[in-house]
């Protein structure tokens, strides 16, 4: 049976990947999707929900099965943003999913997000991904997380490192992680885990 699947970030390098993962999978992605975005690189036949992270309508996970962040604010924006996207918005829509009844949560997160204090020139955004992924947790949702390491736009490779063996300099493939989001929110493969992961 197919599942509805709304992911956040679907205009994203990331997202727009995962997107075709769901499809490919044979189930059906719901794109979320602000006014102004650009969703020309999205498949035909997408579905859109139109939707801001800063500023979530209550109804925004109705009918959906199961949820994918992958989004985020970039790396041009500064410290506001990142709270009210990386933090403040992947919260509240933790929140609306386990209002809407979705059944599981896959966050998009990074290395080093399991740390309550960093420390060097991403703290701030690390910080603000932990207390998202601290947040998912606590919610009650089935949850996945995964933590890539640096992000390349290298195509799927034939292997992933995940868990404690990561190499926290290497890199993941934006297309490997693409994968893995899809599979964790179909599959249930990673349910209730928080991953470090890199292309091998």
């Amino acid at each position: 049976m197919s599942m509805n699947i709304l992911i956040a970030g679907a205009t994203g390098k990331t997202g727009q990947q995962v997107v075709r993962e769901i499809v490919e999978l044979g189930h059906i992605p719901t794109a979320l999707v602000r006014e102004s975005s650009d969703t020309s690189e999205l498949p035909n036949g997408v579905d859109l929900r139109h939707g801001d992270l800063t500023d979530l309508q209550p109804d925004v996970c109705d009918g959906m099965d199961a949820v994918i962040f992958a989004a985020g604010s970039g790396g041009s924006t500064g410290p506001e943003m990142t709270d009210k996207v990386d933090r403040d918005g992947a919260k509240r829509l933790v929140d609306l999913a386990r209002k809407s009844g979705v059944t599981r949560f896959v966050m998009l997160s990074s290395v080093g997000a399991d740390q309550s204090s960093p420390d060097g020139k991403l703290a701030h955004y690390l910080e603000a991904k932990h207390a998202a992924d601290e947040h998912l947790k606590a919610s009650g949702l089935t949850y996945a997380i995964l933590r890539p390491v640096a992000l390349s736009d290298d195509p799927r490779s034939r292997d992933v490192v995940l868990g404690e063996d990561v190499d926290k300099g290497a890199e993941a493939s934006r297309a490997d992680v693409a994968h893995l989001l899809a599979e964790a929110a179909v599959t249930g493969r990673f349910d209730g885990k928080a991953l470090d992961m890199q292309s091998a």
